[in-house]
């Protein structure tokens, strides 16, 4: 019974999350797909400098696809019974996860725009800013497996 509360509560978790990553991309669309004439008719909006996705962002999804494959790994390498295998991939990850973290820090940093310029501004560090901390947290739950993991703490 305890198992199945836990599992139906992980459920529920990602569902939320889908619904409010879902709401963030519904904002984007909406506003980028038909502009308002309040902010000038065009996307991004008349006065935005938009953050080129051939930079920063393209490296950032690369690290973040390179993270899901080494946890991946490091999942499979725990099933497996190599503990060893399991904490460098655990590790990596941790290592991706930070220089993600910073490298969106530096982003926020540099950006062209602020919160306060139109919905843009908006929806830009509202989904980012939220995804950054979901990273975050994700990181410290993945530092807590690792030291558990280097404790003995799983079995296959």
């Amino acid at each position: 019974a305890v198992q199945q509360g836990l599992r139906m509560g992980m459920i529920l978790f990602i569902v939320s999350e889908i619904m409010f990553y879902f709401a963030f991309f519904w904002a984007f669309f909406t506003s980028s797909l038909s502009p308002v004439f309040k902010i000038g008719g065009v996307w991004p909006p008349a006065g935005i400098e938009a953050i080129s996705p051939w930079g920063l962002p393209l490296l950032n999804t690369i690290i973040l696809l390179s993270s899901g494959a080494s946890v991946t790994w490091a999942h499979n390498a725990i099933v497996g019974g190599f503990k060893k295998d399991a904490l460098l991939g655990l590790v990596i990850t941790i290592i991706f996860a930070v220089i993600f973290t910073g490298l969106q820090g530096f982003e926020y940093v540099n950006a062209p725009f602020a919160m306060s310029d139109s919905v843009y501004g908006s929806v830009f560090f509202m989904a980012t800013g939220f995804h950054g901390f979901h990273v975050i947290i994700g990181t410290i739950f993945l530092f807590v497996c690792a030291f558990r993991l280097y404790l003995n703490h799983f079995s296959r």
